[in-house]
């Protein structure tokens, strides 16, 4: 009756869904003994006898017939997980949870000799692939020592096969690998003989197929060993052994046989490979050996032909348009920008680049070769390019023939081929624009470099080769702020141009923005490693900066990359000076007048120093030399006669003064000391000398008195102080500066001295000795490797070629 649901007036719409038969209640089956009878018999399989019974009354008219507890034959229930010998009471287990978990599997024995054999395999294979690994990252030693390592446990294995008498197994693709994999690995670390002996293991045995084909790897040794006609013949080996099936493999041998006839010289011989090469699979290098070939014989006709095969050479990429989005459509677009930088596009690129600079040198090459001049050459080359897929290199070789006008010096052809770009697109307007603002630049016209500058760039903003060589235009008009916005613009158009980097330093220095500049030489050094030019730089702004030990660094680092430069070793030397170590400036001033002789400054400071540690002898050649590269300047012919009176050549010096006063008889101090050693040395011409000084002293006293009377008229009264100290050096045959007396060098005549013993201080009145310190001109040391002043083209030329 509980299953007995009696109607509602109204009916629950979600009455029921929690009723269910209770004959299908798994859980209170253990607890129905009538149930559990019939499972324990056979009458619960057994048909009903009457159709129209319940399953009530056949549950309860079940009788038990047999003995309680005895074992029944196994039926088919025992499939189910049911068992017909279970006492009254067992628990109900049809899936078997009770028995536990499986059993451990059974742990493999690693002790038999085909598991060794197994494990040992799988360590060369292992070895093998870790070489391979470490080539392709360069570790060359460590790719050769697993490859040996392989090797010798292959060998291992190899024994323990034939040992356990298992030989018919050997596995020969393993031993094959090891013995390939070593010989590369030797031929990498140039360990040629070693990889030729591995190479010859496998040719040599037949088992292993298609090993003829290393033979191409043999003569690739050879041909690194400069030992051609061996190479040659394994080359043409490994052909007879290679089908024409293997049609592209067959094109490289035959490619590498014509490289190697080039570089034995029979040219005859390699065009002939790379001809059946251009016929049968045509290629962009194969095309421009041809070129080279043909160039090396002398054959302009042939020229012509490879040239054209060179430019209808198909490269197999496609057009550049299928990577414009032609479309709204944003799932197509979203694979066009997936695919317009993979590796694929820019192999595809590298390929078409590869390919333009071939031809653009091979029309260089053969232009001045297949006609009479170089310019109607050029022209052929430009109208067949114009023919052919690279018609936009026509342009790059007009400018290349205006570079090579350029090269002739014919700067007026190499101006008048850039202008006939002026009307073309903005690309090659903005090339040639700017090369020939380069042109007027190193013209020094700054008008025209400044028009063209502008021109190149109104065609084309973004060309920083034109923003530097405005930014020179200005640089040389003193504005350094505009010309350093210029260089700063270039820079953000391109920030690896090293050009506006550097000129951007050398507008920071000249506005005294020393830190910025410092920066900008820093940057640039981390990019140019080895660059004199910069290193100098820095060790200059060091030097401005108070740093000397650092401007020092910095030019030993300049001498590292430059030895020879003698303005850098005289750089070294003065910054040595000012530090007070007078030996290490020595040495440099030495060096860098054993590479420069004709530095005035450096032969003054070495003079001096002689002078000063009282060597005068040798500082009588160096000021000998400065007499020789300043004949008119009077200064070093005093100098060298009083080093032989310091020295005690009396009578050279009196040679010496003569000779002076010869050719420049109005200098006083030249009569001064004539008188003075014609006087000591007992001579008869010191009359002579006398009344000359007199005279001489006479028209110079008139001089003076002219030149204060008139300096005292145009001022108006106004005194003139010193007027006598600073004309006192004044005469018709030295020059209008004064010459000073060096503070070491006022006491050089010795008070023992017997030309001087009367009236020393009176000679030191009159007489101004020309060893003193280094006149007021500009130090050759201090300036940098091209004069700023100057602004030279070193320091802020821009390229020909644009980028």
């Amino acid at each position: 009756m509980e299953n007995v649901h009696l109607a509602v007036e109204e009916e629950d719409l979600y009455s029921g869904y929690n009723d269910y038969n209770p004959t299908f209640d798994s859980e209170e089956l253990e607890n129905d003994a009538g149930f559990q009878q019939a499972v324990r018999t056979s009458h619960g399989r057994r048909p009903p006898v009457r159709t129209d019974c319940s399953w009530a009354k056949m549950y309860n008219s079940h009788v038990m017939n047999h003995k309680e507890g005895a074992a029944r034959p196994m039926t088919a229930v025992r499939a189910a997980g049911y068992s017909s010998s279970l006492m009254r009471g067992s628990t109900f287990d049809p899936l078997g949870q009770s028995k536990g978990p499986a059993p451990p599997l059974e742990a493999k024995n690693e002790d038999t000799a085909e598991e060794k054999i197994k494990i040992l395999e799988k360590k060369v294979n292992d070895l093998i692939e870790e070489s391979c690994m470490a080539q392709s990252i360069g570790a060359f030693q460590l790719a050769l020592e697993k490859a040996k390592e392989a090797g010798r446990k292959e060998r291992a294995l190899i024994r323990q096969r034939e040992a356990s008498g298992n030989t018919e197994h050997i596995n020969l693709d393993l031993t094959y690998s090891v013995l390939l994999n070593l010989a590369n690995q030797y031929a990498n670390n140039e360990m040629y003989p070693e990889a030729l002996n591995s190479y010859h293991v496998i040719v040599k045995n037949k088992m292993f197929t298609n090993a003829g084909r290393l033979k191409v790897n043999m003569a690739n040794i050879y041909f690194e060993q400069k030992n051609y006609p061996k190479a040659i013949k394994f080359y043409r080996m490994a052909l007879d052994q290679i089908s024409n099936t293997h049609k592209e493999l067959r094109i490289k041998i035959m490619q590498n046989i014509g490289v190697v006839f080039v570089r034995l010289g029979q040219y005859s011989d390699a065009i002939t490979s790379f001809e059946h090469i251009m016929t049968e699979s045509p290629n962009i290098k194969t095309g421009f050996n041809l070129i080279l070939c043909y160039y090396a014989v002398g054959d302009r006709e042939r020229m012509k032909k490879a040239f054209q095969k060179l430019i209808s050479v198909p490269l197999g990429i496609d057009d550049e348009d299928k990577y414009i989005p032609a479309s709204d459509d944003p799932s197509s677009n979203m694979v066009i920008e997936a695919i317009k930088n993979d590796k694929l596009h820019q192999m595809e690129r590298d390929l078409k680049v590869l390919a333009e600079k071939y031809i653009m040198t091979a029309a260089k090459l053969i232009a001045p070769a297949i006609e009479t001049s170089f310019a109607s050459g050029f022209d052929w080359c430009v109208d067949m390019v114009k023919c052919s897929q690279y018609v936009e290199l026509a342009n790059d070789l007009e400018i290349n023939k205006a570079i090579t006008y350029l090269r002739q010096k014919d700067f007026n052809q190499a101006v008048e081929t850039l202008k006939t770009f002026e009307k073309k697109d903005s690309r090659v307007k903005s090339a040639a624009a700017t090369n020939l603002s380069f042109l007027y630049f190193l013209e020094k016209d700054y008008d025209q470099a400044d028009r063209y500058a502008d021109l190149a760039m109104n065609a084309d903003r973004y060309n920083p080769a034109a923003l530097i060589n405005k930014g020179n235009t200005v640089f040389v008009k003193k504005d350094y702020e505009k010309a350093a916005e210029f260089y700063k613009e270039a820079l953000r158009n391109d920030s690896s141009c090293t050009e506006a980097l550097f000129n951007l330093g050398l507008s920071y220095e000249r506005l005294n923005r020393l830190e910025e500049g410092l920066d900008c030489f820093l940057k640039l050094h981390s990019i140019l490693r080895s660059s004199a030019e910069v290193m100098y730089q820095l060790a200059h702004l060091y030097e401005q900066l108070g740093d000397p030990q650092q401007a020092i660094e910095w030019l030993m680092q300049v001498i590292s990359a430059t030895p020879t430069d003698p303005h850098v070793l005289a750089k070294l030397g003065k910054l040595h000076d000012d530090e007070g170590d007078k030996s290490q400036a020595f040495q440099y001033y030495s060096e860098s007048f054993r590479y420069f002789p004709s530095n005035i400054d450096v032969i003054e400071w070495l003079g001096a120093y002689y002078i000063e540690t009282q060597f005068c002898e040798k500082a009588i050649q160096y000021f000998e030399r400065a007499t020789l590269i300043q004949p008119h300047y009077v200064k070093w012919q005093l100098i060298v006669a009083s080093c032989y009176r310091r020295s005690g050549n009396y009578q050279k010096a009196l040679e010496t003064y003569k000779e002076i006063h010869r050719r420049f008889p109005e200098n006083v101090e030249c009569l001064r000391f004539l008188v003075r050693l014609s006087t000591d040395m007992g001579l008869k011409e010191v009359q002579e000398y006398a009344t000359k000084l007199k005279k001489v002293e006479k028209m110079k006293e008139l001089r003076e008195q002219r030149v204060k009377s008139g300096r005292e008229n145009s001022a108006r009264g106004r005194r003139e102080g010193s007027t006598g100290s600073a004309d006192s050096g004044r005469s018709s045959s030295s020059s209008s500066k004064g010459e000073r007396l060096s503070a070491k060098m006022r006491s050089l005549p010795g008070s023992n001295e017997p030309y001087e013993a009367s009236s020393p201080k009176e000679l030191d009145a009159s007489y101004v000795d020309p060893l003193g310190p280094q006149m007021d001109r500009p130090k050759t040391g201090a300036k940098k490797p091209a004069d700023d002043d100057d602004f030279a083209d070193e320091d802020l030329g821009d390229e020909l070629l644009p980028e």
